[in-house]
């Protein structure tokens, strides 16, 4: 298949050789992992009472989770392992002797690289979300016993409309809510116009119903108490239940999360940590380019491929711990979302990309020693 795209004989024999080490990498990581997972979580299944079937679909259906979380290192890895065989059977000098420069083996691997993140992206959201979803349910539901009705959500505040509310505990299974503080607003401008206490609130598609209700008009002062009150508050709590009933917001799909993102936008909520979950769903899948410039980059300091491998391992520590100091900063406010989730990417790919540069562009060379002569003209006249 490979011969029908017009790829030529040195591209598929990389690509061949590439996918055999990547599969080879992939099912012992996988192996590792589902191993480690099952040594630790069995117990658990064990004590639930859960029968072997539901046991093994759970593994099974965390596999292309596994896959989609350790392909950027499993690609790392594989490519440190391909270009290592490369020089160690003097492959790759035979073919810069015969006129492939180094710039060609950048080129392609990058190329190559940036298809694999494609791949990654759609993989992750779709095999991928759909087994991290099973899994957690089957996690949460047959053995934490977690149901639908328990979801509870805390200090929840939004806005509708000319309505501001904020209820202490909001539970949207059971579509009601606690300890309800409703501000309203005139709509024609941002005159607030009363305040409304509530001890419960029941939710339903037509509006919040409240029970046992202190209302206080802010323009004549006048505090009035009803048993209940119905207001056209048309926030029925699903957008909220869609994300926290899956525990990690990363566990929604792009489409899925960006919808999120712009429903609880419109109601007033802080976006800001789903801004950033959406960013890094795309900064994690094209990692996969930045560690094809990582293994490039590790070959031009050494060819003994056991020391790649090692360095390699700590370099995918460092990437992966930038990464989440990124996600952090963003999810706090202290950088923009798209900043921090691709901060990591940024730092580790400029690093290798200047490094390649070095080596595989002679001009840039000389342009960088110009520029440090220039720095120092006297260290240069000497």
């Amino acid at each position: 298949m490979i011969r029908f795209l017009g790829i030529g004989v040195l591209s598929r024999y990389l690509i061949r050789q590439n996918l055999f080490l990547m599969a080879v990498c992939l099912a012992v990581g996988t192996c590792i992992y589902l191993l480690s997972d099952v040594f630790d979580r069995l117990d658990d299944f064990i004590r639930a009472g859960l029968g072997a079937e539901t046991i093994l679909f759970y593994f099974m259906v965390k596999i292309p989770l596994i896959v989609s979380q350790l392909m950027p290192a499993i690609f790392l890895l594989a490519m440190v392992v391909q270009l290592g065989v490369l020089s160690r059977s003097k492959e790759m000098l035979a073919l810069q002797a015969g006129g492939v420069s180094f710039a060609w083996f950048i080129r392609f691997f990058l190329i190559y690289a940036l298809i694999w993140s494609v791949g990654q992206l759609v993989f992750s959201q779709f095999l991928g979300v759909f087994g991290e979803y099973e899994a957690n349910r089957i996690w949460k539901e047959d053995v934490r016993k977690k149901q639908l009705d328990e979801l509870t959500i805390k200090k929840l505040w939004f806005r509708d409309g000319p309505f501001i509310v904020r209820a202490e505990e909001a539970y949207p299974g059971k579509s009601r809510a606690t300890d309800v503080t409703v501000y309203e607003f005139a709509t024609d401008n941002q005159e607030l116009i009363r305040i409304l206490s509530a001890k419960k609130a029941l939710i339903d598609d037509n509006g919040w119903g409240l029970l046992d209700v202190h209302e206080l008009d802010t323009r004549t002062f006048i505090s009035v108490d009803r048993p209940s009150q119905f207001l056209s508050v048309r926030q029925n709590l699903k957008a909220y239940a869609a994300v926290e009933l899956k525990g990690d917001k990363a566990q929604l799909p792009l489409l899925e999360l960006s919808k999120a993102i712009d429903k609880l936008e419109e109601s007033g909520s802080n976006v800001e940590i789903l801004r950033t979950v959406w960013h890094s769903k795309w900064s994690y899948a094209f990692s996969i380019a930045v560690m094809a410039l990582l293994a490039l980059a590790l070959t031009t300091f050494s060819e003994n491929m056991y020391a790649n491998i090692g360095l390699s391992l700590i370099l995918i520590f460092i990437q992966y711990g930038v990464h989440v100091v990124g996600e952090t900063a963003g999810e706090k406010g202290v950088l923009p979302p798209i900043l921090a989730a691709w901060m990591g990417n940024l730092i580790m790919g400029s690093a290798a990309s200047l490094r390649l540069a070095w080596v595989a562009l002679p001009g840039f060379q000389a342009t960088i020693k110009e520029w440090g002569r220039s720095l120092h003209p006297a260290k240069s006249s000497l």
